[in-house]
């Protein structure tokens, strides 16, 4: 069990490492800062010498590979940390310092057991990319397939232990402070964050998202997903076809190979909506750099390492959300926040229905280029404080790819309405899925296997499935000693406080982050 003194040892380090690029400015300037926090931030970067201009991307590198993934998540939030800020951290995306192939060919090989060459006819020591947790060469297999090899930065599960652990640490101190930390439950998106992240860090699984990816969207004409080599798939290497095509984001190469930039954009909404919405199951990483359009038009997704996935029910009341906020039904939107209890039930639905009048309707009608789903999410920030709505975690992911599309979408199309491509689909998926018809025949399809399961399933019905809200049963927490619940106190108070400024630019950031909280 790692001691606190080497949890606030962490901590102090990284809050310099922040003051020292001035990133610790993102959190005094939000105005969703509490202000004991943006007093604590002041505090850790006493006596520092700051840039006149922000550093973000720089700071979190230099942390370490667990804060470089909460950069690359708060780079898809430009309604949080602002549009310098997202520029800055988007170059934590694609552009890391590579490990040495050497390092590289020695983790293959320990990895399988077997010499390079009895696995590849030529790999190229130059990385065509690199990231926090792994690397990606270019390669040809012994039977002439050209292959994409990616693989983890020697050390990297260990270290990522390490600070997560400090984060869990942190999480649990900020939460005990109550107040907005306690709504914005940092400990429970830790947690999540921690699941994510730690996903990404067995290629086995993320082999498995892609596959299972592929199959969910095979029927969806131009949208494809590389095929997995698993006889040169493990744990710590992945290998998948070679994807030849332009980065989604290099605007010119798509003009001149002559696509429709329209057709991109909307396919690229309507993918994302068939996978969040119809299967439940969507790739949740969809930045710039994650996406090509191949010669003949298909967009091509790589990086499968998050996913996201949504349950029937939470799908349901998501697409009568989108639908209800583009056709201006506020009050089924609201009513629909008190059905999931995501607001609690000592609230009046029909106060929340006016506040989603007032965020939707200036929304509706009007291109994404005069107002974004980032600027609608951030007026039902203040919603959500003002009705206790709890953080939402589980749909954290779906929030941030939501944003990501939206910005790829606007880049390829500065006119596209996002909701007028998402309005047809969402209602024909409620029409078709919560529909008179589908409602009888799933009633029918769900009565006729509970008979085959009568009388076991009876007795045990209410054990199985309790009574909950929209949110999933969370996960348990991992056990934390308070600080100031040790039998002895801390030696070093001045020390606690500076230490916890710099956990609460980490954490607290990563709270914020929560659906519309």
């Amino acid at each position: 069990m790692t001691r606190p003194v080497t949890h606030i040892r962490r901590l102090l380090g990284w809050g310099r490492v922040l003051a020292r690029h001035g990133a610790l400015r993102l959190l005094e300037a939000s105005p969703n800062t509490p202000a004991p926090v943006r007093r604590l931030c002041r505090i850790a970067r006493f006596g520092t010498v700051q840039p006149k201009q922000p550093d973000y991307a720089g700071a979190f590198r230099a942390i370490g590979p667990a804060a470089i993934k909460l950069g690359q998540t708060l780079a898809t939030r430009p309604d949080i940390v602002g549009e310098e800020a997202v520029r800055n951290l988007l170059t934590l995306q694609d552009s890391l310092p590579p490990v040495s192939f050497e390092l590289i060919r020695r983790e293959i090989e320990t990895s399988f057991e077997r010499p390079l060459d009895t696995m590849f006819r030529h790999i190229d020591p130059v990385p065509v990319g690199a990231a926090s947790i792994a690397q990606v060469h270019r390669a040809t297999t012994l039977d002439g397939r050209d292959v994409a090899v990616k693989v983890l930065r020697p050390g990297i599960r260990e270290k990522f232990g390490r600070d997560i652990d400090t984060y869990e640490w942190a999480a649990a101190h900020l939460e005990a402070l109550g107040g907005e930390a306690t709504r914005l439950r940092p400990r429970l998106t830790i947690a999540n964050f921690k699941r994510w992240t730690l996903r990404e860090l067995d290629l086995r699984r993320e082999a498995a998202s892609a596959s299972e990816l592929a199959d969910a969207m095979h029927a969806f004409p131009g949208y494809r997903v590389p095929a997995i080599d698993w006889d040169r798939t493990n744990g710590r290497v992945l290998t998948l076809d070679w994807v030849d095509g332009v980065k989604i984001s290099e605007i010119a190469a798509l003009d001149a190979a002559g696509h429709d930039r329209k057709e991109l954009a909307r396919r690229l909404v309507l993918a994302f909506l068939t996978q969040a919405i119809s299967g439940g199951y969507f790739h949740a990483d969809m930045h710039q750099g994650n996406l090509f359009v191949e010669p003949d038009g298909t967009i091509a997704a790589i990086d499968f390492g998050i996913m996201g996935r949504i349950d029937r029910r939470a799908r349901s009341w998501l697409a009568e959300i989108l639908y209800g906020l583009t056709t201006g039904n506020y009050r089924r939107v609201a009513e629909i926040h008190f059905e999931a209890q995501y607001v609690p039930s000592y609230h009046s639905v029909d106060e929340f229905a006016t506040a989603l009048r007032a965020v939707g309707e200036p929304m509706r009608g009007r291109p994404v280029s005069e107002l974004s789903v980032g600027q609608m999410l951030d007026g039902l920030f203040a919603i959500t404080r003002d009705f206790d709505m709890q953080t939402q975690p589980h749909l954290l992911l779906l929030q941030k790819t939501m944003v990501m599309v939206e910005g790829i979408a606007q880049s390829l199309d500065p006119q596209i309405n996002m909701w007028d491509v998402s309005a047809p689909f969402v209602g024909g998926w409620i029409r078709d899925e919560l529909g008179p018809e589908a409602a009888i025949a799933t009633r029918l399809r769900e009565d006729g296997e509970t008979l085959t399961r009568i009388p076991a399933l009876i007795r045990r019905i209410e054990d199985m499935f309790p009574a909950k809200g929209g949110a999933p049963e969370p996960p348990p927490l991992p056990h934390v000693d308070l600080m100031w619940d040790r039998k002895k106190p801390a030696r070093d108070w001045g020390g606690y406080l500076l230490a916890l400024a710099s956990g609460a630019a980490i954490v607290a950031a990563g709270s914020m982050m929560g659906w519309w909280g």
